[in-house]
């Protein structure tokens, strides 16, 4: 539920609704208007009606959230949330983010000249696998925790913040000491024990969206990582599992604006993953910024054709440099800031 403070509520009015509700087991969110202050109550209702509450000091309404999911909701936090990636980059505001580099970390000569190049293109954010656990078990499995140290190193000469993939609560620490972005597959989307062990630790959470998953259940997903404390988390469209073959998953266009109108949260596109061939990368990221989305993760490699993974939906590094251009017009149409 959420408590509207009146106006005049102080703060000693504020502490006492939360330690009422908190007492009997709810977690409180309290968000700081101009104005008004306003509670956010995530608990079992049955515990304490509405106008227990309503009769306290300087409370002037209490309105349930009907959302199954709580604090993924607009219906608690109105204002859209905006990521602080570090080095002077958003998610969310009106910085496009740009996620780029190899789908896996190969080597480090490789990874710092992919990451050279995506940057000189104008990606604001490095991304790489380390741990790349594949459908096969005999396909190439990533550098781990070397593959960490490498994409750090691009990181820190870049000034860029890095995003990898974790895969095993075991792995979450140790990800967490080189990683700016936290990654959670789409595999992984209701691994609901990765999900609360990411939600524990104080960097921001990349949420990509299952291959058959409702974005109920998506969002469902982000409530398990904010619930345990991390409201961090970065919403991640990358195509869902339908019975068209033409593309490895169907790029879902509408969940960009169902989820703005629905969540607070930030949403990106993946539109490599999406459709899985290179030629329909451009036209898929060109839409997705169309229709709203905050950012783009693109898999870029300098030759596809030996990629240790996903080469086929990797871009070249000059049509990554055209494509970065083009949307950078489709930007500045929808009110959106790209420096490339």
């Amino acid at each position: 539920m959420i408590i509207i403070m009146k106006e005049a509520a102080t703060k000693q009015d504020i502490d006492a609704v939360e330690k009422k509700l908190t007492d009997i087991g709810f977690q409180t969110h309290p968000i700081y208007g101009e104005k008004k202050t306003v509670i956010g109550a995530i608990g079992d209702k049955r515990q304490i009606s509405m106008n227990e509450i309503l009769l306290m000091n300087a409370v002037e309404n209490v309105v349930p959230i009907m959302r199954p999911y709580k604090l993924v909701s607009k219906e608690l936090i109105k204002e859209k949330s905006v990521i602080d990636a570090g080095y002077g980059v958003t998610i969310g505001g009106k910085q496009l983010a740009v996620f780029a580099g190899p789908c896996a970390v190969e080597s480090r000569e490789h990874f710092l000249k992919m990451a050279r190049l995506v940057k000189a293109s104008g990606a604001n954010i490095l991304r790489g696998g380390a741990f790349k656990p594949r459908t096969s078990p005999y396909s190439f499995g990533g550098l781990e925790g070397e593959g960490l140290k490498i994409m750090r190193e691009a990181g820190d000469e870049l000034d860029m913040p890095i995003c990898t993939e974790v895969m095993d609560t075991r792995d979450v620490e140790l990800v967490a000491q080189y990683a700016d972005i936290i990654q959670i597959g789409a595999r992984n989307m209701q691994n609901f024990k990765l999900l609360r062990e990411v939600g524990k630790i104080n960097k921001p959470i990349l949420l990509k969206r299952g291959l058959a998953s409702t974005i109920e259940e998506w969002l469902m997903a982000a409530e398990y990582i904010m619930s345990e404390g991390n409201d961090d988390v970065i919403l991640c469209e990358r195509g869902i599992r339908t019975y068209e073959t033409s593309t490895r998953n169907t790029f879902d266009l509408s969940a960009i604006p169902v989820t703005q109108e629905l969540s607070h949260l930030p949403i990106i596109a993946d539109p490599s993953h999406a459709t899985g061939a290179y030629k329909y990368v451009g036209p898929v990221a060109k839409g997705a910024i169309a229709a709203g989305a905050d950012g783009l993760m693109i898999e870029v490699h300098d030759c596809p054709e030996c990629a240790a993974s996903d080469g086929p939906q990797s871009l070249k590094p000059e049509k990554f440099d055209e494509l970065m251009k083009e949307i950078s017009t489709i930007a500045a149409a929808v009110g959106r800031e790209l420096e490339i």
